[in-house]
């Protein structure tokens, strides 16, 4: 019959038919199945593992063995108290920022006092929200019936890790991994007008034709905005740090460490002074100066960057000059060139002085600074040649301009810049701030589950040479299959997960030596770009390339392929409207297809011939067009083709519905079974029989059990008849359908 290996049966199962039968058992010591698992990296993220052990038999009727196994994961809490944190840090700075903008026309003023209450009301409920997470010691896991609780609106639902292993007798070990989640969506905000896909398109173009009296930037500008004033904040006090390094190099009398912090500053400064060549910045110096008391000028400016041209009627008029403000006064608009190219000119002395005071020690080799301008000799020349003990004082008054001169740079930058950020919040209280906890709380669930998906990836795949360079080479596809319908709720559901999971290309991801047993990953950066520091042991960290060992960051490239199975899907598709769903497949296809081109273009030669050997990636990738573009009802084939061309690339994979309990477990069992026909010769009579087993008994039908306290899947006869083949579950393992 089969033998129950490093685990003890709970209940065995089985199902014969002349010499063949399934053995089914529960384990209840998980850890000492795989050597792998017992890692504590590993054993820091997941948790509360489930195992299964079957015996299926094989096309030429030997055994394979399969071990199932899921997984809950710490990060589903620990991932959104990081995130809640830096939200609450950026906007507390914003605040302020909006705060020291300096005197505004009384317009300006009573504006920004109106968003300034609106916005210290959104941190205190990020900060309530925050507090109440924090109770939640010790928790992995939210159900499904929580996903209308606002306390864990940040948390994703039912994240889980499902994991197949097989040991077949011709083939060697596989290991297949998905990730299993509820669609990221903001249920306790409900569904009534859309999801973001919508919300936002609806909101940018409200703001763009509306005649209020504000400034109208893009989105693409706003963005610019933030990530300029990040810039800013990250550049300064490093420039100032390799200031201090310069000096002390100075004091040492040292040569080659003279030149070596002359070059960290050069860069530096050279990076700041770019950050101020976009055009946004000069418009948005011309607007907050019509903003102060007594501003005027003959012609509005426009808020241009270097990337896109506002329109005339794109462009609301600026609000019009308070009568009761009698004076004004001329703006001279090339006094910012003088100012911004000042810092330039400082670093371009200081370069000048080093290279002086070297040649004059006798140094053959010049600085090796970075110089994209003309050296000015004449402040140089009037300071007077010291003995060597005097480097320090020499160069002291220069470093103390260049600091002078950033000071004047960061000062008026970060007030124009934060004005900018103000029309964005100024249009429609608390609408646009409302918006923003939408997508921050779709993004929060999303990024949880990237992050789980990431750690376990990266462990799995840790001594693969092939993967870790097509790690930091090309960066990993993140494939997401959607099972949610167009119609009624879901297509809000779907509407919130297509932006979260497109909001997921701001994350990059940095891995690091862990300096104690803390293995939990941190989270750095804003809203617009998120670095997600990946901590590992140190006997696993050296095994790395260098380039991940030196800090290089490591992109993902998030895709999202729907199809819609139930009975509600059934009704879009005769009554209702499937545009959305045929928008996203066609949308994410392209991006599939542009990171296959990256893919082969950027690893080596030798590992693509090698890698099309043993893959039809081409062929794959036109088969899944072919399917997308033929608009077949309730198309599976585009979720199968989509998951092998992920699996073949190396990606991670997630499955969603509503909850991740009922389409979710049939569609990953299918996957689960499909697998062990195609790749692990499983018995062409044992296919169903394997798909009924692993839904009957299986891991999935005890997530169904941790989520509803039922061992049964929610499907109603109307839904099993609407399901696609292979999709409904065996008889007695369903009942009522429920949320």
């Amino acid at each position: 019959m089969g033998e129950i290996e490093d685990g003890e049966a709970d209940h065995i199962t089985t199902d014969v038919q002349g010499q063949k039968c399934a053995l089914v058992c529960e384990c209840t010591a998980p850890e000492s199945v795989s050597g792998k698992d017992n890692l504590p990296f590993l054993n820091s993220v997941l948790k509360n593992p489930v195992c299964k052990l079957y015996r299926f038999p094989t096309s030429d009727n030997k055994w394979m063995r399969i071990r199932e196994q899921m997984s809950e994961s710490i990060l589903s809490f620990h991932i959104p108290k990081e995130l809640i944190s830096l939200h609450i840090k950026e906007d507390l700075c914003r605040n302020q920022e909006i705060k020291e903008l300096g005197e505004l026309s009384p317009h300006w003023d009573n504006l920004r006092k109106n968003v300034l209450t609106h916005c210290d009301q959104m941190v205190n409920m990020y900060q309530d929200i925050l507090t109440e997470l924090s109770k939640e010691t010790g928790s992995s896991f939210k159900s499904s019936s929580s996903k209308g609780e606002k306390t864990l609106e940040f948390v994703p639902i039912n994240l889980h890790l499902q994991r197949m292993q097989v040991h077949s007798p011709h083939l060697k070990d596989a290991l297949y991994d998905v990730i299993t989640v509820g669609a990221p969506a903001a249920h306790f905000q409900g569904f009534k007008n859309g999801g973001l896909r919508k919300l936002l398109h609806r909101f940018e173009t409200e703001r763009r034709n509306t005649g209020y009296q504000f400034i109208y930037y893009s989105p693409e500008n706003t963005a610019k905005a933030k990530e300029v004033l990040s810039n800013i904040n990250q550049l300064q006090p490093l420039i100032a740090t390799h200031a201090d390094l310069l000096l002390n190099s100075a004091s040492q009398h040292s040569p080659d460490s003279l030149k070596n912090s002359l070059k960290m500053l050069s860069e530096k400064t050279e990076l700041f002074v770019h950050a101020f060549k976009d055009q946004l910045v000069r418009s948005a110096l011309l607007a907050l100066y019509t903003a102060r008391p007594g501003g005027i000028l003959k012609k509005p400016p426009s808020p241009k960057s270097s990337t896109e041209e506002s329109s005339p009627q794109d462009q609301p008029p600026l609000m019009r000059r308070q009568d009761s403000i009698p004076h004004h006064s001329d703006y001279d608009e090339e006094e910012w060139d003088r100012v911004w190219a000042n810092v330039g000119k400082s670093l371009n002395c200081i370069i000048a002085m080093v290279d002086k005071l070297i040649e004059r020690d006798g140094g053959s080799e010049g600085s090796g600074g970075n110089n994209d301008g003309e050296k000015e000799p004449s402040l140089t020349d009037a300071i007077p040649s010291h003995p060597r003990e005097d480097w320090y004082e020499q160069l002291y008054p220069l470093i103390l301009t260049l600091k002078d001169c950033m000071g004047e740079v960061v000062n008026r930058a970060k007030q124009s810049l934060t004005f900018v950020l103000l029309q964005e919040l100024a249009y429609s209280l608390p609408q646009c701030l409302m918006l923003t906890l939408r997508r921050d709380i779709v993004f929060s669930q999303a990024l949880a589950g990237l992050v789980c998906g990431f750690i376990i990836k990266l462990q799995t795949s840790l001594y693969d040479p092939g993967f870790l360079q097509q790690l930091h080479t090309v960066g990993l596809i993140v494939q997401y299959e959607g099972l949610l319908s167009t119609y009624s709720d879901e297509i809000g559901m779907l509407e919130d997960m297509a932006v979260g999971i497109s909001d997921l290309k701001k994350v990059a991801f940095k891995i690091i030596e862990a300096k104690s047993n803390d293995v939990l990953p941190v989270i750095t950066g804003r809203r617009e770009h998120y670095v997600v520091e990946v901590k590992l042991p140190a006997r696993m960290f050296e095994s790395l390339p260098l380039q991940i060992k030196e800090g290089q960051l490591l992109h993902v490239y998030p895709v999202l392929f729907n199809v819609g199975i139930n009975e509600q899907q059934t009704l879009a598709e005769r009554f209702g409207d499937v545009s959305l769903q045929e928008s996203i497949n066609q949308e994410n296809f392209e991006l599939l297809q542009e990171y296959y081109k990256i893919f082969m273009e950027k690893m080596p030669p030798d590992y693509i011939s090698h890698f099309q050997e043993q893959n039809d990636l081409k062929a794959l990738l036109e088969n899944l067009l072919q399917n997308i573009q033929s608009k077949k009802r309730k198309n599976v084939e585009i979720m199968w083709l989509a998951a092998t061309i992920c699996r073949k690339l190396n990606g991670i994979r997630f499955t969603c519905c509503k909850s991740a309990k009922d389409r979710t477990s049939m569609s990953v069992t299918l996957e689960q079974c499909s697998i062990l026909r195609d790749e692990h010769q499983l018995h062409k009579d044992f296919f169903i029989r394997a798909l009924d087993c692993m839904r009957r008994e299986g891991c999935r039908i005890e997530n169904v059990l941790k989520n509803i306290k039922c061992r049964k899947y929610a499907f109603n006869m109307l839904q099993l008849m609407a399901f696609p083949k292979y999709y409904r579950p065996p008889e007695g393992t369903y009942g009522k359908a429920d949320t």
